[in-house]
């Protein structure tokens, strides 16, 4: 049985995750051509990469709100499914030979979101063991938040929504300094001049 005080959250979950689905959509039919052009494996395994996220969600936060203990077995069906999404995803970056810098992130964000199903196998199998832990519920509760930020992270990237990384962010400041560093030398080696008077 789902606790009381985290009821309330798988309800409103379920009807976040039931909005997220339906803006998936959208951002998919308006990003079509990314879906078809160069690098549309990518961009397709970004949006099914979403979609297992909220459907993930979804389908948990329904579920624990069945009365009984549904939620456990949910739980390990729903992981199973997202564990064999990354596995195809990988092998599909694999046999198309896409495996290069530019994937080696999306690839560590699908072994990332491997990591979560397998503790949310490992939870609800929990509850398959002892349907009264409530710990193993809230920490459902708690992977559910983060496949919601997987999920929207995903779409972001699906649409080509601007990325403000710290580290993007440093690497471009220095790369901008580079060139104004280096004008001046030229500017001066042309002239014949040489800083010394």
């Amino acid at each position: 049985m789902v606790p009381d005080n985290v009821h309330d959250f798988y309800l409103g979950s379920a009807g976040v995750a039931g909005a997220l689905i339906g803006l998936l959509f959208v951002a998919i039919s308006v990003s079509a051509e990314r879906l078809s052009g160069d690098g549309a494996q990518v961009h397709r395994i970004r949006a099914a990469a979403a979609l297992t996220a909220f459907l993930n969600t979804l389908a948990v936060s329904l579920f624990a709100l069945i009365p009984g203990h549904m939620i456990g077995p949910t739980a390990v069906a729903a992981g199973g499914s997202g564990i064999l999404f990354v596995m195809a995803s990988l092998l599909s970056l694999v046999r198309l030979r896409q495996v290069r810098w530019g994937t080696i992130r999306d690839a560590l964000f699908l072994v990332g979101l491997t990591v979560v199903f397998v503790f949310q196998i490992l939870q609800g199998a929990d509850l398959l063991d002892r349907p009264g832990d409530a710990d193993a519920v809230n920490t459902i509760a708690i992977l559910v938040i983060v496949c919601f930020l997987v999920g929207i992270s995903r779409s972001w990237e699906l649409i080509g929504g601007p990325s403000f990384g710290f580290t993007h962010e440093l690497v471009a400041m220095v790369r901008g300094r580079e060139p104004e560093q280096a004008q001046p030398e030229e500017s001066r080696a042309g002239t014949g001049e040489t800083g010394d008077g």
